[in-house]
């Protein structure tokens, strides 16, 4: 897992609705990337509409967040669609970032093993460069842990 003093490299991933997105383009700003299992499941829409419910605070600080999972644009639509998610939702349908990241883990579920993304938020400052992460992050309170931190850092 990528940890603080790292700087990912660039990525490219497709937004809801086919845009593409890439690292880069939020050079200069503060930048919140969570990484979830799956659209429209119970933890997942938790974390999210936690996000949903900070996002005018994430906003005021100039941050901005960013949901990247395996979900097509089509999942993302729906989700973002029944939760009126204010933020962007990136489609790693590869999981090549989030292999990157080092958030695709082996899991197991009943005894089974098998492979999936590990719920872990990241926090880069303006120059892209990682200041917090919280692996393994509790979906009621991981967007309020990520303000408490940037409101220490102001």
């Amino acid at each position: 897992m990528l940890s603080v003093g790292t700087k990912p490299r660039d990525f490219a991933l497709q937004d809801a609705n086919g845009k593409i997105h890439q690292l880069s383009d939020y050079t200069g700003k503060k930048i919140v990337i969570y990484f979830y299992p799956k659209d429209d499941t119970p933890g997942c829409t938790t974390q999210a509409c936690a996000f949903r419910d900070a996002y005018d605070d994430f906003k005021a600080l100039d941050v901005v967040v960013i949901g990247i999972s395996k979900d097509d644009g089509k999942s993302h639509q729906a989700f973002i669609k029944k939760y009126d998610l204010p933020f962007m939702l990136l489609s790693d349908t590869e999981a090549e970032v989030a292999r990157q990241f080092g958030v695709w883990v082996e899991k197991r579920l009943y005894g089974k093993k098998y492979m999936g993304m590990n719920r872990s938020t990241f926090v880069l400052d303006e120059s892209g460069v990682i200041t917090h992460v919280f692996e393994k992050a509790t979906p009621s309170d991981n967007a309020a842990d990520i303000l408490r931190v940037l409101g220490d850092n102001k």
